[in-house]
């Protein structure tokens, strides 16, 4: 699910160094529920407890030097595991939920509750003035925990989406970007095209773009389903360092 948004909404959450990524001047934000199956970082074997679990994100986009990438406000995971090994491999600010999927035929049931007391802001403490708004961590305690109950019909196969397209705006992103001790690093990606399809959406309940302390976005989301891919991970690599 994504929504177009105000760039200036976002800016103030997201690292100096990087530069929003716009699709005809608009910035966009997404809620992006799915289930992880073998995953594992490409550089190590697959660790119990963190190759198959629910997980729940949110995030934008941006680019560092004119290399797209994805930013996550959270990742929310049903993995205790997976959780502690990507914040401390990853420096990703994951959080650590109870969430639960139904499937009925094409019918999706999705429901995700953050149980973690660590906030976005408090995440990313250390670093706070390194953003863009300079933000208090503080003033995270006072926004909504992080909630979503969204339920969807999964409808036929949709093209493969072309270069220009919003749809290969929002989904064709190769790495990934963190932020730890004054440092940006980014970690390349590498799936195939993503299989969309058409999804109709039957309601929708969340707090997980509020939790951020952003306005709910007016309107419908657009919206896709996709099915089960391979997706690799590397390893971080630093690409640019707080200036003094």
């Amino acid at each position: 699910m994504h929504w177009p948004i105000e760039p200036d909404l976002l800016r103030p959450l997201i690292p100096r160094q990087l530069s929003l990524d716009t699709f005809e001047g608009t910035a966009w934000i997404g809620i992006v529920p799915f289930t992880m199956w073998g995953i594992r970082a490409s550089f190590l074997p697959p660790i119990p407890g963190t190759s198959a679990f629910h997980e729940l994100n949110a995030r934008t986009y941006v680019h560092y030097q004119g290399v797209p990438g994805v930013w996550f406000f959270s990742l929310d995971a049903a993995s205790r595991p997976a959780v502690w090994g990507a914040r401390a491999f990853y420096h990703l600010p994951y959080f650590k939920a109870q969430m639960h999927l139904r499937q009925d035929g094409k019918t999706i049931k999705y429901s995700s509750r953050r149980s973690d007391p660590l906030t976005y802001g408090e995440f990313f403490a250390a670093a706070l003035d390194e953003f863009a708004g300079g933000l208090n961590p503080d003033q995270f305690r006072s926004f909504p925990r992080a909630e979503l109950k969204v339920d969807w019909i999964i409808e036929a196969p949709l093209p493969q989406s072309a270069a220009g397209s919003p749809e290969f705006f929002l989904t064709e992103r190769y790495c990934l970007y963190s932020y730890h001790r004054g440092k940006l690093y980014r970690s390349r990606i590498f799936h195939e095209p993503w299989p969309l399809r058409a999804a109709t959406l039957i309601s929708c309940q969340s707090t997980m773009i509020e939790s951020l302390g952003i306005p709910t976005p007016p309107g419908d989301p657009l919206l896709q389903y996709a099915e089960s891919i391979a997706v690799d991970i590397w390893p971080l690599k630093r690409v640019s360092e707080a200036r003094a």
